[in-house]
């Protein structure tokens, strides 16, 4: 694979994971409507490990809560915030991982992989992102999240397993729609993508090491460290966006996107 569809990969893969566009249907997207090779698997799971250190990296102090808590949830208690906040997590992202295992052993997510069903879901999925971000009130803020709202907010994450759907995109739609303030919303959504990008990183993983070489290595390392640095950008940028922007214009970019892939499908 060339240094710039390397390169084209991994900006791609950091600028959208954590916008509510779908990285996964751009990635899809990429070799059927430019005739480019796949990037294969290997390179997916390095991209998703430089994201995954991006998210890290950005929320670090709720990470470090989150994991400072996991003994004590060990120990079957959640009575400190970072436990409370660890078992959160684990419990929005049981959905994705049932619904992922049930699309893999099924051959589901192999069919799902057109431009036609991405165009679909990116608009429609678009426009629940716009009436959700609208309807919803302010009301709540992270520290309100409850087990009810994670359990509801992880069935959102499963439903964007469906390529062109957007996990960021489901999951701040579900929060909007629970009442989570934008910059909350969106701060929920990315800690939920953090052990969701483990458990697809680890699926991925045990399918492409025996394929790995040393050639292959440098390439995902080489995507991986730009993913790291345009998903930080992309989360820095949306974050302080949401400050005074609501999520229209990712809406506008969703709708024009899944409009013109319609068009390229049935044309």
């Amino acid at each position: 694979m060339s240094l710039f569809q390397l390169i084209l990969v991994a900006l791609i893969q950091g600028l959208t994971e954590f916008l509510p566009v779908s990285s996964s249907g751009h990635l899809i997207l990429l070799p059927s409507l430019t005739g480019m090779e796949d990037q294969g698997q290997t390179i997916d799971v390095a991209v998703h490990i430089g994201t995954l250190f991006a998210v890290i990296m950005f929320f670090w102090a709720d990470v470090r809560i989150a994991i400072q808590g996991i003994g004590r949830l060990a120990k079957g208690k959640a009575d400190t915030q970072g436990a409370r906040l660890a078992l959160l997590l684990g419990i929005g992202t049981v959905p994705v991982i049932i619904f992922g295992l049930l699309l893999k052993l099924t051959g589901l997510d192999e069919m799902l992989r057109s431009v036609a069903l991405i165009g679909w879901t990116m608009l429609i999925f678009g426009l629940v992102l716009y009436w959700t971000d609208q309807k919803g009130s302010t009301s709540k803020t992270a520290p309100d999240w409850s087990k009810k709202d994670a359990v509801i907010m992880g069935l959102w994450q499963a439903i964007a397993l469906i390529p062109g759907t957007s996990r960021s995109g489901a999951t701040i739609s579900g929060a909007r729609q629970l009442g989570y303030a934008r910059e909350d919303a969106a701060k929920l959504s990315m800690l939920m993508s953090i052990p969701t990008i483990i458990a697809s990183g680890a699926v991925l993983g045990l399918e492409v090491v025996a394929d790995a070489n040393m050639q292959l290595a440098k390439d995902s390392l080489i995507a991986a460290v730009f993913a790291f640095f345009a998903a930080l950008l992309a989360l820095s940028l949306m974050m302080r966006l949401l400050k005074s922007v609501s999520f229209t214009p990712y809406v506008i970019y969703r709708i024009f996107l899944g409009i013109g892939l319609l068009v390229f499908a049935y044309s």
